[in-house]
């Protein structure tokens, strides 16, 4: 681990650590994230403060989740006051503030996930002290090995064309959802909700999801170029508002993308990194034709400036379909159709 002092702020010693690793299918953000909410924590008021780096929230400054497989090493961008040599970590469950995880002493850069998929708070300790982090939320994985003849702890998921082929084309893992997860903010606009399969397991639980952080980054940093015509709200920490923008579809399991009409047979929606939406562009609480085209501005835009979001853009304005909606997806090439 590097310890990088630098010039600190009212004493505060600061730890720089990048981005999820290792066994971890994650971006590399360049831009940084606004840290005025825990303007507080640096100013040495307290004799234990640490919150998440500036990169820890990708180039949009919104994405809310890190990924991990469990067990696996990771990074975790964090800053931290004081003495750092005698700092330790544990990560608590997001649904039991109490935790059963092992207290580990920070060593370096490295960082251990979970053992147990779910969704974890990084806790730093030091002594009897320990502050916990609320986001980003670590989401440690199902490993993709785990599903056994198209099924995941009962929940049908199907089979992957790479499977039949041999490859490993297909993600790293999926989330392990709960009912009480829904609500879970995955993106400054975005809940896990938003993202489950729209198939007929609505009793089936828990459900899983592949869910890629680049098509949260880059769905967020499209609502951020909207948001000047549009109605596009920020999400407040007390309140969710409604937002002009509807997730049609998100991550579709094989199984159900099988049977979806038109759909590619190979679909990026299986991969967790394509989502079909609908957004009232231009506030005026339709959407139509024009605010299509309004998105595909901005999806433009945002390619031009972040490269490695570069995917597939698909405009969806026939009568078939009750409203307009776009397809936005991370694919790593440049795609563009109209349905």
């Amino acid at each position: 681990m590097r310890w990088n002092a630098g010039r600190s702020r009212s004493g505060a010693i600061v730890i720089l650590l990048g981005a999820i690793v290792g066994a971890v299918q994650f971006m590399h953000p360049s831009a940084v994230a606004p840290i005025a909410p825990f303007a507080h924590l640096v100013r040495g008021d307290s004799p234990l403060a640490a919150l998440a780096s500036p990169n820890a929230f990708g180039a949009s400054r919104e994405v809310r989740l890190r990924f991990a497989l469990p067990g696996g090493e990771l990074e975790f961008p964090v800053e931290v006051s004081g003495d750092p040599s005698s700092l330790s970590y544990v990560w608590v469950p997001a649904r039991d503030a109490a935790g059963d995880e092992e207290i580990r002493p920070v060593n370096g850069a490295r960082f251990v996930a979970p053992s147990a998929p779910g969704f974890y708070h990084l806790a730093i300790v030091r002594g009897g002290l320990r502050h916990v982090i609320p986001e980003p939320t670590l989401a440690v994985m199902v490993p993709f090995e785990q599903k056994v003849g198209g099924r995941l702890n009962g929940y049908k998921i199907g089979t992957y064309i790479a499977e039949r082929l041999g490859h490993r084309d297909h993600p790293e893992g999926f989330l392990e959802v709960h009912e009480a997860d829904l609500s879970l903010r995955v993106s400054t606009h975005l809940r896990l909700g938003d993202f489950l399969t729209h198939d007929q397991q609505e009793n089936v639980w828990p459900k899983y999801v592949a869910l890629n952080p680049r098509l949260l980054d880059k769905l967020e940093l499209v609502l951020a170029k909207l948001g000047g015509r549009g109605t596009v709200a920020k999400v407040s920490e007390s309140d969710v508002q409604n937002v002009a923008l509807d997730v049609h579809s998100g991550f579709r399991t094989p199984a159900h993308n099988a049977g979806v009409p038109r759909a590619a047979r190979d679909s990026r929606h299986q991969y967790g990194d394509a989502a079909d939406v609908a957004i009232d562009a231009d506030g005026d609480g339709r959407v139509t034709s024009k605010d299509e085209l309004l998105v595909a501005q901005a999806v433009d835009q945002v390619e031009t400036e972040f490269p490695d979001l570069v995917g597939g853009l698909g405009l969806y304005t026939s009568r078939r379909y009750r409203t307009p909606y776009v397809h936005i997806d991370t694919r790593g090439k440049r795609s563009r159709w109209k349905g």
